[in-house]
């Protein structure tokens, strides 16, 4: 068994099991329980964690990677290290791999899903770029796709370190030879460049189901996309479109100065090829050859000569002839032996320059060939053939044929990207475009909430009736239930009063093992379900585990010191109060509050009173009555259970300076006596928070940490 599964790290994440396994660190699925929920964990491997360079260097590019925030980015929530093991506490993606999915359909995507993921992935690429992180490992192990079909980039800043070191460099990490850029492989300079010539690759592969160079040994291959040019996709599948085997060869380009010079240019080029697949991107010849500072380029044979480029096409032309090598024509012999023509100047014509000769003789075939004359009979029958077809759909095609009908696909509730890829938008030739401003609508905000034509309407199949015209829904303030698990209840109650909903909050107390007295452990509508307007909202509070009962006995007429001694072996508590009574002796209990013969839980309070004796006589002369004095009781201080909070009379807010230029939440705690009162996320913008916090009086010692650090803090 795994000795890290069942492992507590920082007292918080707890490992439940090994989900993957890596060159540089073991993964294992988590459970946060500060947060209740699922994570993943990656640990560095024992022989890397030796190294302190390598450790230093796996903290700070982790730490700026976990700044990254994009929905096509693995989200990265924590480093630390703890127990001598250094972690990173990521995502946890429900999918598999792109490479994975990629055996799944056989090796090769259609060239639309292949459009699909890689505009994902470079939308990824861009928002790391724009923060300084370069990925320098992009390949299809490293691409995560998710059941909803989106995408995400994962092990940022993790292929940087393995690139770093060269002498940890293990064979999984040479394994990614395949996608590494030229400059990668020479050991020149990296830039994001770099991850663009790894995204071609990976788009090629999509595109035709194999890799662009394959060889014996990882040398091989990265001398290969040094010195070499990739097979055409075109050649391996013709039904590449023409545009998207451009946009892959720019990608790939070995070149760094004529490859896209960002992610954003790559993206847009994508964007333009999606709403118009017969785009012509009209790049120049050689866009795409081999960088001139290669010494000695070596090229694949077949794979990749300038005729494999050209799909094998070459514009030949006629080769000039030589000077010395120039037909004349032959001058005649007399009869008398003479050389002629028997008229004059032949001689002077047959010494004219060779390139009038060979001229004329061209000019003479040309007349000759009879190729003019069936090009322009033909030229004449297609003309005929044109009127003959006009007179025939004008004047004598059946009138009454109805034009062919299609239907017109619905796109209400999509967004205009969902919508311009739906198959049956594509398929039929339909264009979707925004006709004006936002309208009100209950679709959620910036998705189609109108069209024209309506959706399953018949249209006639014809390019000027396949338009849609469309209207985005400006959408409505909505809200959703937040995780209030662990939560005091007060709290819970106070932010969902706040949401300005008028909420009907019920509130149902049962006995929990786990979940400490007055916390919430359950909660109807779940987290993240819609709330809307008066909706009752019901949270199970914790009264603490569920504690021995016993029947309660008889106090009255007892004295208090055996009172005192029958609560202790009860262990529940007393509330002793004074008052006079002409029946029963002073000193003696007169009532108590729990009924004799009642089940009473470990810990319950009960209250007694104690006689005084009779009431004094007022005296003719008002003289102050003496107060009685009590039998002597021993002082006792009652002791909260643990994790009760104190008595909660009333609300304060606080205003808590927050830090900023850093990351874009903190994590604040807020004591109040003793007991943490609020524990959640909070944003750093505008760089304070107001925090609602239950006190018993403004004496309560009010404690705040961000994010482990003492915060400063004042009252509202």
């Amino acid at each position: 068994m795994d000795r890290y599964i069942g492992k507590l790290l920082d007292n918080r994440y707890e490992i439940l099991e090994r989900v993957g396994t890596g060159g540089m660190a073991v993964v294992y699925k988590a459970r946060c329980h500060r947060l209740n929920r699922l994570v993943a964990i990656k640990i560095l491997r024992e022989e890397l964690a030796q190294d302190e360079e390598f450790r230093r260097r796996f903290h700070d590019e982790s730490q700026a990677v976990a700044m990254l925030s994009h929905p096509n980015i693995m989200a990265v929530y924590d480093v630390s290290r703890s127990d001598q093991l250094d972690y990173i506490v990521m995502e946890l993606l429900d999918g598999i791999t792109l490479k994975q999915y990629m055996q799944k359909k056989g090796g090769k995507l259609s060239w639309k899903e292949a459009l699909h993921f890689i505009m994902q992935i470079m939308k990824a690429l861009s928002h790391a770029h724009s923060r300084g992180i370069i990925h320098r490992d992009i390949k299809p192990h490293n691409i995560m796709v998710l059941r909803d079909g989106s995408v995400k980039v994962t092990d940022f800043g993790i292929a940087r370190l393995t690139s770093a070191n060269q002498n940890t460099m293990t064979q999984e990490a040479l394994g990614s030879v395949h996608y590494i850029s030229p400059e990668q492989a020479r050991g020149s300079h990296i830039d994001a460049r770099s991850d663009i010539y790894s995204a071609g690759v990976v788009l090629y592969e999509m595109l035709t189901g194999r890799l662009p160079y394959e060889g014996e040994t990882p040398v091989a291959v990265a001398i290969q996309h040094i010195n070499s040019i990739p097979l055409s996709p075109r050649e391996l599948d013709p039904s590449i479109p023409e545009a998207m085997e451009v946009i892959t060869l720019r990608a790939m380009a070995s070149d760094v100065n004529k490859r896209y010079i960002s992610a954003d240019a790559m993206l847009y080029d994508l964007e333009e090829f999606r709403k118009n697949p017969g785009i012509n991107f009209d790049l120049a010849a050689g866009t795409f050859s081999v960088s001139d500072d290669v010494d000695e380029p070596t090229q694949l044979i077949g794979a990749n000569t300038p005729s494999a480029i050209t799909n094998g096409g070459r514009r030949v032309s006629r080769p000039e002839r030589p000077p010395d090598e120039s037909t004349q024509r032959i001058p005649r012999h007399t009869s008398n032996g003479h050389q002629g023509s028997g008229r004059p100047g032949y001689y002077e014509e047959a010494r004219r320059p060779s390139h009038t000769a060979g001229r004329r003789e061209e000019i003479e075939e040309e007349r000759q060939s009879p190729w003019p004359i069936v090009v322009a009979v033909a030229a004449i029958l297609i003309f005929l053939g044109g009127i003959f077809y006009f007179l025939y759909t004008a004047f004598f095609k059946p009138i009454n044929t109805p034009p062919e009908q299609i239907s017109v696909p619905n796109v209400l509730g999509l967004t205009l990207e969902q919508a311009q890829q739906q198959p049956d938008v594509v398929d039929q030739g339909f264009i979707v475009k925004i006709g004006g401003d936002p309208i009100d609508s209950e679709h959620p905000e910036n998705t189609i909430a109108q069209q024209d034509p309506i959706g399953g309407t018949s249209i006639r199949d014809s390019e000027e009736s396949k338009v849609i015209t469309v209207y985005l829904s400006k959408g409505s303030e909505s809200y959703v239930m937040e995780d209030f698990y662990n939560t005091e209840f007060t709290l819970a109650e106070t932010k969902l009063n706040n949401l300005g909903l008028n909420l009907q909050i019920k509130r149902e107390d049962e006995h929990h093992e786990e979940v400490g007295m007055n916390q919430i452990f359950k909660q109807d509508p779940d987290f993240n379900s819609p709330l809307t307007e008066g909706q009752t909202v019901t949270l199970w509070v914790s009264k603490g585990p569920e504690q021995n009962t016993a029947p309660m006995v008889p106090f009255a007429g007892q004295n208090l010191a055996w009172a005192e001694a029958t609560a202790r072996k009860m262990n529940i508590k007393l509330d002793v109060k004074y008052q006079y009574d002409d029946k029963v002796n002073e000193g003696l209990i007169i009532e108590q509050s729990i009924p004799t013969g009642d089940l009473v839980a470990e810990g319950a309070t009960m209250t007694i009173w104690i006689s005084q004796g009779p009431e004094p006589e007022p005296s003719p002369t008002p003289t102050p009555t003496p107060t009685p004095t009590p039998t002597p009781v021993p002082e006792v201080t009652p002791v909260l259970p643990t994790g009760e909070p104190p008595v909660q009379s009333r609300q304060e807010t606080l205003v808590v300076t927050l830090p900023t230029g850093g990351p874009e939440t903190v994590y604040i705690e807020v004591t109040v006596s003793g007991y943490v009162v609020v524990a959640d996320y909070y944003p750093t913008r505008p760089g304070t928070a107001r925090i609602p916090v239950p006190v018993e009086s403004a004496n309560d010692a009010i404690f705040v940490t961000v994010d482990g650090e003492v915060a400063d803090f004042y009252k509202e």
